[in-house]
């Protein structure tokens, strides 16, 4: 016999998913468009989303899939919420946490892959290895030999915005390539400060003091545009900027003054205000910045653990168990777990 749906936003996930799925008495209703699993545009359409949310008991969603209020006042039968990805930006947790919904995710299992495209971005702007393979592929390395150079990393000073794991993991990897590494975070961290040898600033002595200036902060409402023009203007002219945290976190706007009036040297980003960012973009113009499409997480190992976390998570709830990673702990309070299997 058939037991209750759970929904899947995306076709293209891994296996593993579906196939924990298959051992329950679930019957699993998916989207069947293909397309790029973080992008809006693959999203399913809005009465898609109504008529699963008011009909199955679980849903396992993707960065590119929008979760508000309005649709969360739809859902009638749903009892958990598990994203494939560590933020839940996308999702109206205070209007799920209201409707009894339990929301999960993913964080932990990616933060040494993001940690380590935080390193390369930073390696890649310092020694202009983009801008050299640009170079060669067009033709022009030959005119220019030599003059193509960079800065050095070793021995520098990373500031990094933002000290959780992944803020921790990056100044692991930055003392390995013997840089000093001060930081600020909302929450002062004296044991990780001991036992990897880095200090705390305030956010304006960070942003005046490193050489690269590493943002690895948690979305909020409170973070929005945290680096603005008035924090951009602070760095130094010879300072890099790169973004692994969300795109929000920095004015795009601020961002591309400061880099066409040469406030800063360059910036990496792998995350946008808008994604995916345009190909005309303005940010696209620039020698000295480096794009990527937002693929922090995006090795296999990490993305098939992110799966195994993202099943996990919604079948412990449905069996009445709490999840390994529960995003609205206050749920518990106003919809305690019980078993739906």
């Amino acid at each position: 016999m058939v037991g209750p749906c759970v929904f899947i936003s995306r076709s293209n996930l891994p296996s593993i998913i579906y196939a924990e799925l298959n051992k329950l008495p679930i019957e699993i209703r998916m989207w069947k468009e293909t397309g790029p699993m973080w992008s809006k545009q693959a999203s399913p359409p809005r009465e898609v989303w109504v008529e699963m949310f008011r009909n199955c008991v679980g849903a396992i969603v993707t960065l590119g899939d929008t979760i508000g209020r309005s649709l969360i006042n739809e859902a009638s039968k749903l009892f958990v919420i598990s994203t494939y990805s560590v933020g839940i930006d996308h999702i109206d947790v205070k209007a799920a946490t209201e409707r009894g919904i339990y929301v999960t995710h993913t964080p932990e299992v990616l933060v040494e892959a993001v940690a380590d495209l935080a390193m390369g971005l930073l390696i890649a702007l310092a020694r202009k290895i983009v801008l050299g393979d640009r170079m060669i592929r067009a033709g022009e390395i030959h005119d220019k030999w030599g003059w193509l150079l960079g800065n050095d990393v070793h021995g520098t000073t990373m500031g990094i915005i933002g000290l959780g794991n992944i803020g921790a993991a990056l100044a692991r990897r930055a003392r390995a390539f013997n840089m000093k590494v001060i930081y600020w975070s909302r929450t002062r961290k004296p044991q990780i400060e001991f036992a990897l040898g880095i200090e705390y600033r305030p956010l304006e002595s960070v942003l005046n003091e490193a050489d690269y200036v590493m943002v690895t902060i948690a979305a909020s409402p409170e973070t929005r545009h945290l680096i603005n023009e008035e924090r951009l203007r602070l760095m130094k002219k010879s300072a890099y900027l790169v973004n692994v945290a969300r795109g929000d976190i920095v004015d795009t706007k601020a961002l591309v003054k400061a880099l066409r009036e040469g406030w800063i040297a360059g910036a990496a980003l792998d995350v946008f205000e808008e994604e995916p960012l345009p190909s005309n973009h303005e940010l696209t113009k620039f020698d000295n910045v480096v794009l990527v499409p937002h693929i922090g997480s995006a090795t296999y190992e990490t993305r098939e653990r992110m799966a195994e976390v993202t099943v996990r998570n919604l079948i412990n709830v449905l069996m009445g168990k709490r999840p390994l990673y529960l995003a609205n702990p206050e749920v518990l309070s106003v919809r305690p777990l019980q078993a739906l299997l």
